[in-house]
């Protein structure tokens, strides 16, 4: 384990402690309030991030053990095995939000959609990764990955979970437009998305949107009007606009930390979605800057390690964990500012949950894993340059 842990990229696991670090600060900023009115305990959430934290800690160990060769085998007995969770959430799911999307276990909700965006990316970068590079020239191995994703998609929308579904099918047409297939199947597929994309959005606005859940149109609808006015303020508006008040009255440096206003139960959830605007409150632009700063060196990282890759796997690992981090963090800015319909998408690291934050720090941990074998190999090429060095040398030496 020592010797692995030696070789595992430094600045990415740095960046990554910061940002853990100063998502439990604000988890228990934002939370304290509504933890200690609920149940008496102000710490109630910082200690069950905690819990989470050290499950992610024992996943990474596990996940830096395997090698990313490995990853063909055990990615279709996961997407099996998501697969029937997501289809038994119609059966023995729990309702939260409007969306039956968790299994209750107890002490902790498990929720399947998070799972399936990572395994995903494992599956789709290890089907790809095939030494018959015939099979990429045929259109139904081709194709496959992109059934499973469709059905996932549907079984997503069908909780209805639609901002999981629509960050899932990006995931899922990101990772097949960077695989190595033929660039006539990658064009006739884009020209085919970009005609499907173009309809739903006609037909979304003829019938404005009757095929959605109600809430959801309330949503979409919001995102195009004030949330502040007084028809809005006390419905659907409530939670946006508290949002803007409090990034209002951060400023340019913030009320300083743990002094928001919004917190005290104006603005609902603070320490999941809408964790951001309690950050902007607390420790204004200055602050939001330097974590969009560190957001920006984690995926820059993640893009490199990718690039050091001598495989199609291990880029395209990084590459899809890459735009993993990216969709969401752009979703949840986009939807805490009211540019976007805000469908409960979590912000990495700083977001109090437990199946999200166990599925980005295991994705980290698989961008650590290709980083070993990235260095595994330039290690391997060091010494039979060495060999041969010493074999073209007069005499051996």
């Amino acid at each position: 384990m020592l010797k692995r842990f030696k070789k595992i990229d430094k600045p990415l696991l740095i960046i990554t402690i910061i940002l853990i670090a100063i998502g439990l600060v604000m988890i228990f900023s934002a939370s304290n309030v509504a933890a200690f009115r609920s149940s008496g305990d102000s710490y109630r959430y910082l200690k069950r991030q905690l819990m989470v934290l050290a499950v992610c800690a024992v996943a990474t160990i596990v996940i830096l053990k395997f090698k990313t060769s490995s990853y063909k085998a055990l990615s279709w007995a996961a997407v099996i095995g998501i697969g029937l969770a997501l289809a038994g959430l119609f059966v023995l799911g729990t309702v939260r939000n409007d969306t039956l999307g968790w299994y209750d276990l107890g002490p902790f909700l498990f929720q399947p959609s998070e799972f399936a965006k990572v395994i995903l990316i494992v599956w789709m970068a290890s089907y790809y990764d095939t030494k018959k590079k015939e099979n990429l020239e045929q259109y139904m191995f081709v194709f496959f990955p992109v059934i499973v994703a469709v059905v996932f998609f549907f079984l997503i929308m069908f909780q209805p979970d639609l901002g999981t579904a629509l960050i899932f099918s990006f995931i899922a047409m990101y990772m097949f437009f960077a695989s190595p297939i033929s660039k006539k199947i990658k064009k006739q597929i884009g020209m085919l998305l970009f005609f499907l994309v173009v309809m739903i959005i006609l037909i979304g606005v003829t019938t404005k949107f009757s095929f959605l859940e109600e809430h959801q149109r309330e949503r979409i609808f919001m995102s195009m009007s004030n949330p502040c006015s007084s028809e809005n303020f006390y419905d659907q508006g409530n939670q946006l606009c508290n949002g803007y008040i409090a990034i209002n009255n951060g400023g340019l440096f913030g009320l300083g930390l743990g002094n928001s206003i919004q917190k005290n139960l104006y603005l609902p959830e603070a320490y999941t979605d809408f964790i951001f605007c309690i950050i902007m409150e607390e420790l204004g632009l200055v602050g939001a800057g330097v974590i969009l700063l560190l957001y920006f060196l984690l995926i820059g990282r993640i893009v490199k390690i990718g690039k050091d890759s001598k495989t199609d796997r291990g880029a395209m690992l990084c590459y899809g964990i890459a735009v993993y981090f990216l969709i969401h963090i752009i979703v949840n800015l986009l939807g805490i500012f009211g540019w976007l319909p805000m469908t409960g998408i979590p912000l990495p690291f700083l977001s109090y949950g437990g199946s999200y934050t166990i599925c980005t720090l295991s994705a980290l941990a698989i961008v650590q894993r290709v980083n070993i074998e990235n260095v595994n190999e330039r290690e391997k090429e060091m010494k039979q340059n060495m060999k041969k060095t010493k074999k073209l040398a007069p005499n051996g030496k």
